[in-house]
Parts: C-alpha cells; sequence; structure tokens
C-alpha cells in the first residue's frame, strides 16, 4: 500500500547571514561562494533547537491538510542535529505538537527525507489502520559546524520541512543506496570524558572531502533518476520537476546536464537557504507547491545524496 502527499509545511529562523556576514568572521568572499556552491545566505537559529523548529514545520503541514495532530497514526522524523541523543526527535515534535501516536526518528543525513518516505510505505502496508503519517526532516547545522573551516561553514544553514501523508497510491518507485564508510563526509560525537579511553577522536563537527562528495552526488543524481526513469518506461518527458537535496548548485546544474535535462526542471531553493540536510527536500517541495507550479497527477522525482554515503530517489505522483 503506497500514498499520497496531502500537506507540506517548512520553517526557518528569522536570521538570515548572508555571504557578506561570513567574510567579517571569515577568510571568505561573496563572489567565491557564489562560485563554488551557489549560496547567497542561510537562515541560522539564535533562540530555537531543532525539535522547536521541527515541530514549527509540522505544525504548518498539519495546517495546509486541514487536520489536527490527533488524527495522526505515526510520526517519522531525522535529524543529525538534535539537541539531545535521547529522547529522538520524533518524540520531541510528538510532545510539542500534543500527538499521541507511535513515532519513530532514522538517522541517513542529506538522504534521510526520502528514507523517512520509504519507512512510512512500509508502515501503511504493515498497518492496514494506518491512514495517515506525519514525516518531518528538521536540523539546526550551526550547532554542528567549525566557523573556522571556510570550506564548510559557508555551505549549511538551519530549517525544518514537513509533509502529511495518507494512504493512496501516489508513491510509484523508488531506489537506494549505501555506500558505507567515514572517509568522504562525517560528524564525530564528542568523545566523552572516560578515563580509560585511549583513542584519539576528530573534532565534533561536519568534516567533508569536497571533490570526492561533488563527485559522488553528481553520479548519484544521474544513476538514481536514469534507474527510476527506465524501470517505469518514462523519459524526462514525463517527469514534471526533480526535487533534489540543496547541497550545491553546480552539482545541480552537472547533474542536468549528465541527464540531457534543463536546469528549469530541477527545483532549487539553495541560493536562499543553503544546505539544510535532511531538511532541504521537504523545504524545496514546499516552495514548489507554494509557487503554483504543482498540479495534482504531476509526476516528481526526489533524490537526494549524502553522509553514509547514503543516496536515495523516489518516483511520486503528487
Amino acid at each position: 500500500m503506497s500514498f499520497r502527499i496531502i500537506g507540506t509545511g517548512m520553517y526557518v529562523p528569522p536570521k538570515a547571514v548572508t555571504n557578506d556576514d561570513l567574510a567579517k568572521i571569515v577568510d571568505t568572499n561573496d563572489e567565491w561562494i557564489t562560485k563554488r556552491v551557489g549560496i547567497k545566505e542561510r537562515r541560522i537559529s539564535e533562540t530555537e533547537f531543532t525539535s522547536e523548529m521541527g515541530a514549527k514545520a509540522a505544525k504548518a503541514a498539519l495546517d495546509d491538510a486541514g487536520i489536527q495532530a490527533s488524527d495522526l497514526d505515526m510520526i517519522l522524523a531525522a535529524t543529525v542535529s538534535g539537541e539531545t541523543v535521547s529522547p529522538s526527535m520524533a518524540c520531541m515534535i510528538q510532545n510539542r505538537l500534543g500527538a499521541t501516536c507511535p513515532v519513530m526518528e532514522l538517522n541517513a543525513a542529506c538522504s534521510a527525507f526520502l528514507y523517512l518516505l520509504e519507512t512510512a510505505a512500509a508502515f501503511f502496508a504493515l498497518h492496514k489502520e494506518y491512514q495517515k503519517i506525519l514525516v518531518v526532516g528538521c536540523e539546526r547545522m550551526s550547532g554542528i559546524l567549525d566557523w573556522t573551516d571556510r570550506s564548510t561553514c559557508v555551505i549549511f544553514g538551519d530549517g525544518s520541512g514537513a509533509a502529511v501523508l495518507e494512504r493512496g497510491e501516489g508513491y510509484l518507485d523508488s531506489v537506494c543506496t549505501v555506500k558505507g564508510g567515514d572517509d568522504v563526509i562525517k560528524i564525530p560525537h564528542f568523545i566523552g570524558t572516560s578515563p580509560w579511553f585511549k583513542t584519539e577522536q576528530d573534532t565534533p563537527y561536519i568534516h567533508m572531502a569536497g571533490q570526492e562528495t561533488f563527485k559522488y552526488a553528481v553520479s548519484a543524481i544521474e544513476s538514481d533518476i536514469t534507474t527510476l526513469l527506465e524501470r517505469n518506461n518514462l523519459t524526462m518527458d514525463d517527469i514534471a520537476y526533480i526535487v533534489p537535496h540543496q547541497a550545491n548548485q553546480r552539482i545541480l546544474d552537472f547533474a542536468a546536464k549528465r541527464l540531457k535535462v534543463s536546469t528549469d526542471k530541477f527545483v532549487s531553493n539553495i541560493a536562499k537557504y543553503g544546505n539544510t540536510s535532511s531538511a532541504s527536500v521537504p523545504m524545496a517541495l514546499h516552495e514548489l507547491k507554494e509557487s503554483g507550479k504543482l498540479k495534482r497527477g504531476d509526476k516528481l522525482i526526489m533524490c537526494a545524496f549524502g553522509g553514509g554515503l547514503s543516496n536515495m530517489a523516489c518516483l511520486l505522483e503528487y
């Protein structure tokens, strides 16, 4: 059993930090950032934790769907930047919404929102009584950045995105790939204070090999989209929009070139928000829907890639 999307929502904190603002604290400039990643500004939380932003996006999605938190049968959430290891952000969001349904959280970094959709499809299939599931990607990436490292601190931003799913027939196919390891992207935990542990650990911030990430991401987008099209006897003309993870505008441009498709088909809001990890796909989906361009019956491909290494794409009918 599948699902269809009946509501979307997003939230970003009010503080906008421009490239010129960053140039005051790290050796960079607007031209360098714009050319390398296509970002002009990003939102940075000054007072709100991850769960607060996630709950606000979730409430917006519930309002858009015209339902109450009490109508939910499940909440699925994802983050790499929660304020607590336990309880999970899913638990915190449930509490903030006043819901009583079961919840679960997973970690697939920037690919996580698509993993949430796949997990929701499985729950719909397993529990015939489930009618509505809320999925939320929420991140306070500013809390896990080394603000002296210009190669990473200019890329990321804070935000959250959510969608309400209803039992139906809109989720058509998916492809998922994982190449496990920490040689390209990693975020170490705080090492702790055990007097017996003697192994050194990297600082608990984002560590990323930029060139390797770029090549992996372009290849993942091309491969996953091609697989979905071929497996479903579709061409790019059948796809209204591609909603990708917002990591780097150059990645999207290169992927479009590889796929021989106009960049206009790729939804992009990275210039405004930067890379918001698991929140980026639902935020882009929400803005696409709010633009009025997305119509019922349109076929979409959502694709993402990130730490793990993990990448995933899914084919939906909106």
